[in-house]
């Protein structure tokens, strides 16, 4: 192996990465897949899952799909189980929780099923994934556990709502996680990005004053694309991230300290 390989290879790795089909999941999920893991990713429209294993497995890599309703604790695991069967009956060693809704009407509007399914899909699927997984990472020596939170996990901005909420707590599980694993092996991050045209952005991208606004909030002058989070994200799974564990790593163009 060369050094490269020894710090960021994921060969021989196995991982599971939920809203892999579409946006920042299905970057992460390709870049994990090209680095050497098999991967399966979890999501609920069969059509693109199949779309994104079809191009993983196109650039020779080991991908396999479960489509599942993250909504819900028996969904969540009915899911986690799905994708272990879907790894041949192994336990994954990369946990990567991207998926989520981004339903934020004003806060004066904000019903509880709105408040209820943000939470259940962006901080209690991950909750209950981790729950499932990561005893089992800390037994063997070995796990890297990511979640995407947001901005709105730091700053209100564009209607935080009840996805900011969701995010924060996202980013506090992500601590206490990594307080009770990483000294078996087991580190434990978030990625947090800028504004990213991807489709869970796909309605405040129509107001392009507003675009443009955000951009201009960065240090590089552009907004995010899918694909900045795939070096990341090798990292954070890699052998090179052991010693990084709690943290909040932004992949956001500078916009958090412009």
């Amino acid at each position: 192996m060369t050094y490269l390989d020894e710090l960021f290879s994921l060969s021989g790795l196995n991982a599971v990465v939920t809203g892999g089909s579409s946006g920042i999941g299905r970057a992460i999920a390709r870049a994990l897949a090209r680095a050497g893991a098999s991967v399966v990713i979890v999501a609920r429209r069969e059509a693109e899952l199949k779309d994104t294993v079809d191009e993983l497995t196109g650039l020779g890599a080991s991908a396999a799909w479960v489509s599942g309703d993250l909504a819900t604790r028996p969904g969540v695991r009915q899911a986690a189980e799905d994708a272990v069967r879907a790894l041949g009956g192994a336990e994954p060693d990369i946990l990567v929780n991207s998926a989520g809704i981004n339903l934020r009407p004003p806060l004066s509007e904000l019903t509880d099923e709105v408040w209820d399914r943000t939470m259940a899909v962006n901080l209690e699927a991950p909750f209950l994934l981790g729950q499932r997984f990561g005893p089992g990472m800390a037994e063997r020596g070995f796990g890297r556990i990511i979640h995407v939170t947001s901005q709105q996990a730091h700053r209100a901005f564009v209607q935080s709502g009840a996805y900011g909420v969701a995010k924060g707590g996202l980013e506090s599980l992500a601590r206490s996680q990594a307080e009770a694993w990483s000294p078996y092996g087991v580190t434990v991050n978030t990625l947090v990005p800028g504004f990213v045209l991807t489709p869970l952005n796909e309605r405040l991208s129509s107001d392009t004053a507003k675009v443009a606004e955000l951009a201009a909030r960065t240090m590089i002058g552009r907004n995010g694309l899918a694909e900045d989070f795939e070096g990341a994200a090798v990292f954070l799974a890699s052998r090179a991230s052991a010693y990084v564990t709690g943290q909040a790593v932004f992949v956001d163009g500078g916009l958090s300290v412009h």
